[in-house]
């Protein structure tokens, strides 16, 4: 069989999206498992960020799993300086049975799935983060169970996570609407394709400049960070283009009566959102950060396991 990679959500097919968010409802009810899916495998995680959920998430997914887990720095191995990326992978698959990058560009996953005969999971790339976006609609599903009839507010950085979410959405039906500072739209590309996607689901993506009119009537409201890792010179710059862009009470009475709101944390309190949305009634953000762990074992299943 040959071997898949999940480097973007543009890599599943919707049927196949469906299927792992029913295996992960699945994982999440049952405690222990009979058969060990990823028994007398090894699993590398290639980390060029830091991590809190991305690595502990994999790394206790792995282990539920029957698998064994190997974390490799940025001190180890540093992609295309002290190695090239194509000799790290091609060395790689020779010991293990599948991998996970976190890395600077994402061209780095691009070329790991090429040169490796093992499955490799984007971690997270300046481009797309799939796991994340992949947990962020299961979490949807399972507070709505559908997505059809439910609109999502993005408002923010159209980043890494917008994209994936904009993809995610097209193909499950879900609207999304983004509303961003001028300057920090999603790439051009991403929304082509997800508009592509949305003419079969019935999906509608909309971009403005206008939280207000984003948050209208929604039943989630997601933020991410103005600021990611490696923008740390755009730093005051980022905070004066985002003025207005802060989830907040006030922002929030346009929103639908029982929202919910969103966020991939890490959450830079008093930036993007305030302590009292993050710490409210309607905040999931904890729910949202666990299902990392059950999205992802799904994908490792069906990627690497038995799934």
């Amino acid at each position: 069989m040959k071997k898949r990679d999940l480097i973007s959500i543009q890599d599943l097919s919707t049927k196949e999206i469906f299927y792992l968010f029913d295996l992960a409802a699945r994982l999440k009810k049952t405690k222990s498992l009979r058969a060990m899916p990823l028994q007398g495998k090894s699993i590398g995680l290639l980390f060029q960020k830091p991590s809190n959920r991305t690595r502990v998430s994999f790394e206790v997914g792995i282990s539920q799993l029957g698998g064994n887990c190997i974390y490799l720095s940025p001190e180890e191995i540093d992609l295309g300086k002290r190695e090239s990326t194509r000799d790290v992978a091609m060395t790689l698959c020779r010991y293990l049975d599948g991998l996970i990058a976190r890395t600077h560009s994402h061209q780095d996953v691009v070329d790991l799935a090429r040169y490796a005969s093992i499955p490799v999971i984007n971690g997270l790339s300046d481009l797309s983060h799939p796991c994340q976006g992949l947990a962020d609609l299961f979490s949807v599903k399972e507070r709505f169970g559908k997505f059809k009839g439910i609109a999502l507010a993005y408002v923010g950085d159209g980043n890494n996570v917008c994209h994936s979410l904009m993809l995610g959405a097209s193909k499950v039906g879900l609207q999304m609407r983004i509303a961003t500072p001028n300057g920090y739209e999603p790439r051009a590309d991403i929304g082509e394709a997800a508009k592509g996607f949305a003419k079969t689901s019935g999906a509608k993506i909309t971009l403005s400049h206008s939280p207000e009119e984003a948050v209208q009537g929604v039943q989630v409201i997601y933020a991410d960070v103005w600021v990611s890792m490696g923008q740390e010179a755009e730093y005051e710059k980022r905070l004066k283009d985002f003025e207005g862009f802060q989830i907040n009470a006030g922002l929030l009475k346009k929103a639908d009566k029982d929202y919910i709101f969103m966020h991939c944390l890490p959450a830079h309190r008093g930036q993007e959102v305030t302590d009292q949305v993050v710490d409210g009634p309607h905040s999931i953000i904890f729910d949202q950060a666990e299902n990392r762990l059950h999205v992802q074992k799904a994908v490792l299943m069906f990627l690497m396991g038995d799934g």
